[in-house]
């Protein structure tokens, strides 16, 4: 790490827990950008939006913690607050649904869409986990993921970030207390998915969790710490499960990327990032798909490729030695910190990259849990 990062990152960590968010920001920008004045924006910023704190000193203040809180070891299983098993409820057809769930410590809001086939038979999941300063609608907006659904009969869960949790609505990737099993919003984010499944009738061999930038990097962290739960699982323009452990690790790894934490091979993963992303390095798709295929990594298939009159993308496959794909990673030429091939509707989206809704759609159907 250069010197003068390393000082600035320091200062930064500093200024956050004295309270002093001004500087702090001030410093998280100068090393993000190099000591220049404009911060690269979070998604969900607006354009030139100078602002980006990931991480301040924050605490639930809607779910108090409970003595088993303090026993969230990698062991424990923290249950929802429901007493009996969930059971199926009438499907409100093609409809956007608000929600709440809890799961004894912490709580979140949600939105789920239904789709018309829902009822005639158990439909996918797909987890969708937005980006920093993002909401569900939003994010509903920019990937089109409910018109896909609406098409091809699915079900689309997307979970709220709250401001308790991180000011600008970021999933907390970064903190070692939400990288594992049993514990923070993986716990959570998982207990929240499977009552779903069991509210909706869904079949449960074939959820999958997707997410942009932060999102992308919590996405990454479930498929590593609940395969049980979900079959497959797409990165935007995210980061590793575990290439970070704290604010000052986080700006490293957005700054020139960090590899993951485990090496063990994950749950399937397909991967899209920008080529020009100045907010998150292109180089942490990379280091996704290693930590995703792990000691499995084998020559992957090339192709390179246009999005009809849009951008070029590369294209590599990774297959396990009988030909399932176990990895996909599209580098996108030319885009930045965006959802490929997204709508204008919503934040943080490339349209006329390849569209990154409708291929991870496809390479999630591929694949089911047994």
């Amino acid at each position: 790490m250069h010197p003068e990062f390393e000082r600035l990152m320091n200062d930064a960590t500093a200024l956050v827990r004295s309270g002093d968010l001004r500087a702090a920001t001030a410093a998280i920008q100068a090393a993000l950008n190099g000591k220049t004045a404009t911060a690269a924006a979070a998604p969900g910023m607006p354009p030139g939006a100078g602002d980006i704190v990931i991480d301040v000193q924050a605490r639930e203040v809607d779910a108090p913690a409970t003595p088993q809180e303090k026993l969230d070891g990698p062991g424990f299983e923290p249950q929802p607050q429901q007493q009996s098993q969930p059971q199926p409820q009438p499907q409100p057809a093609d409809s956007f649904i608000a929600g709440e769930f809890s799961d004894g410590r912490m709580q979140r809001q949600y939105k789920l869409y239904v789709p018309p086939q829902a009822g005639d038979r158990p439909l996918p999941l797909v987890v969708m986990l937005h980006g920093c300063t993002q909401d569900p609608d939003d994010f509903a907006r920019g990937t089109r993921m409910n018109e896909a659904a609406r098409a091809q009969g699915f079900f689309v869960l997307y979970p709220a970030q709250s401001q308790q949790a991180n000011p600008q609505r970021c999933w907390n990737w970064f903190k070692h207390s939400h990288q594992q099993r049993g514990r923070g919003e993986p716990a959570l984010l998982a207990a929240m998915t499977r009552d779903v499944i069991a509210r909706h009738g869904i079949d449960p061999r074939r959820v999958y969790v997707a997410g942009l930038s932060a999102g992308g990097a919590m996405a990454a962290i479930l498929g590593e710490t609940y395969p049980d739960v979900f079959a497959a699982v797409g990165v935007h323009s995210g980061l590793a499960a575990g290439s970070a452990k704290d604010l000052p690790s986080a700006l490293a790894a957005m700054r020139s990327g960090a590899a993951a934490a485990n090496s063990t091979p994950g749950a399937p993963t397909i991967v899209f990032h920008g080529d020009a992303d100045a907010t998150v390095h292109p180089a942490n798709g990379e280091h996704v798909i290693t930590g995703s295929v792990g000691g499995a990594r084998s020559e992957p298939e090339v192709d390179r490729q246009r999005a009809g009159s849009g951008r070029g993308y590369t294209r590599r496959v990774h297959r396990s030695p009988e030909g399932q794909a176990l990895a996909e990673h599209w580098v996108v030429h030319g885009s930045g910190h965006a959802w490929s091939g997204g709508s204008h509707q919503g934040s943080f989206t490339d349209p006329g990259g390849p569209d990154a809704t409708g291929q991870m759609l496809r390479f999630f159907l591929q694949h089911s849990r047994r």
